[in-house]
């Protein structure tokens, strides 16, 4: 895939901004992440936008894509692979060489420089990865393809059969994640969260349907989430605990995953990372105030808890960009509720939070995936014009 770098120019009216409210949402309130301030408690999703080089590294715009959405509480930047075999789809991100690092720091320095915070998503694909895009068969804990087709330079493809993962690749695969960890500290994260959601290699290991294995990764549950947690606890041991987050997604069917025991695998996932302590958060995916696991997984973890509202997946974006749903994951025991498309199209989300402000839609669909500017870095702030980002830089030693 080629990602365009013409400039796009668009004309978008500006949005007439409502009353400010009398009572400010409780999004908006300052909180705490471990030793890390955060001005709200809007996180901005983890999403994919394949705006790297084909060989991963982060190319320029996306400096400014983040940058301009820097008054997030917290920015969990797209998932980035921790080896080459782990790729997913064309033009997305990686971290395990010199010039992702490099790649990295720009954009880092620039969501710095204009005030914000971020965590790097750390993701291997398993089986959801093609040999046109990785130029190498997929890995997973056992050979059963995804049920689907894989997005190419050359577009879709069908999946192909991945190779089952010796123990040598467990834990070659496990050393990838804590020095892909190391990678994301020097260029800049604040820390990272460790992606064992959306059907990607942790919860593959996770699931019945993908995990056939007899050995000490398969069978019983306790056999089925000691490949997530050794990848856990050996990121912690690499930057320290307070810098890991964990991403689930209990239940969830995106990519083939189907769990089978899922009221049985996440207490006792929760319980193991309890176990390695003082890691600095949970994020739950598809977060459902009403669902009496997430209501356990709220019980049984004692830390900071991020969720992820359900807001339809593929659906319109709500009116009010999920603004409600995540007021009741708060009221519900959530410390921080993310979300992705309302940030996508809203540079300045927060502060059209903040006075009542209508919220843009997602323009084109088409451009998610692909494009350089256009779909990314040209949404209308509520001046409406593109959010400008250029600001003076400041010392690398004052990076929060």
């Amino acid at each position: 895939m080629t990602t365009a770098t013409a400039t796009v120019t668009t004309t978008t009216p500006t949005p007439t901004p409502a009353p400010v409210p009398t009572s400010p949402s409780p999004l908006l309130h300052p909180t705490r992440l471990g030793s890390l301030p955060l001005p709200n408690r809007l996180v901005m999703a983890p999403m994919t936008r394949n705006r790297a080089s084909a060989d991963g590294v982060p190319l320029p715009v996306m400096a400014t894509y983040y940058a301009q959405r820097a008054s997030a509480g917290l920015i969990v930047a797209e998932a980035s692979t921790p080896n080459a075999v782990g790729q997913t789809y064309a033009n997305i991100t990686a971290i395990h060489d010199d010039a992702h690092v490099a790649g990295w720091r720009r954009v880092t320095d620039a969501v710095r420089d204009a005030g914000g915070r971020m965590f790097l998503q750390i993701q291997h694909g398993g089986r959801v990865g093609h040999p046109d895009n990785s130029g190498l068969t997929p890995v997973a804990p056992s050979p059963v393809p995804l049920p689907d087709t894989i997005h190419t330079p050359t577009g879709p493809q069908p999946a192909v059969v991945p190779r089952e993962m010796t123990l040598d690749d467990i834990h070659r695969t496990v050393a990838d994640f804590a020095a892909a960890a190391r990678r994301a500290v020097d260029a800049g994260f604040a820390g990272v969260e460790v992606h064992a959601a959306n059907g990607y290699l942790l919860q593959q290991f996770l699931a019945r349907n993908t995990n056939h294995r007899t050995d000490a990764y398969g069978g019983p549950v306790a056999h089925r989430i000691r490949f997530v947690v050794e990848v856990v606890r050996a990121v912690a041991d690499a930057i320290g605990a307070e810098r890991v987050g964990v991403r689930i997604a209990p239940g969830i069917t995106v990519n083939g995953i189907e769990e089978g025991d899922t009221e049985d695998i996440y207490p006792a996932l929760v319980d193991a990372l309890n176990d390695i302590g003082g890691l600095a958060y949970l994020h739950v995916v598809f977060a459902d105030p009403e669902n009496p696991l997430f209501r356990r997984i709220r019980a049984d973890w004692p830390g900071t808890l991020i969720a992820n509202p359900v807001l339809g997946w593929g659906g319109p974006l709500p009116a009010d960009g999920g603004r409600r749903a995540g007021e009741r994951l708060l009221a519900a025991g959530a410390d921080l509720v993310s979300l992705g498309r309302a940030f996508l199209a809203n540079p300045d989300l927060v502060e059209r939070m903040r006075v009542g402000a209508p919220l843009n839609a997602v323009r084109d669909k088409g451009l998610m995936y692909e494009g350089g500017a256009a779909g990314y870095t040209d949404y209308p702030a509520l001046s409406g014009s593109p959010l400008s980002v250029s600001r003076p830089r400041t010392p690398r030693g004052a990076r929060p």
